[in-house]
């Protein structure tokens, strides 16, 4: 999962675009990402409920949301 990027949620913006900065181990309580401005952040996560993937630059704008990698509510509103 490392260098992958995930949005998380952010009480101002709805969520934030992040990227994963260590190996996600199945237990770990805690996602180690970076924020776009650089902030370095340990997100409490639910093994069962990790945050949802970002869909790669090249699909952003896309007309057609079922050509999106990974359709959910991020993904649209950030299309």
């Amino acid at each position: 999962l490392q260098y992958n990027r995930v949005w998380i949620p952010d009480d101002e913006e709805v969520w934030q675009s992040a990227e994963i900065t260590k190996n996600y181990k199945a237990g770990d309580r805690f996602l180690h990402v970076q924020l776009e401005d650089g902030t370095e952040l340990n997100f409490p996560v639910d093994p069962a409920a990790l945050p949802p993937l970002r869909n790669p630059d090249i699909l952003v704008g896309e007309n057609d949301l079922t050509a999106l990698s990974y359709l959910h509510e991020p993904a649209v509103l950030h299309n």
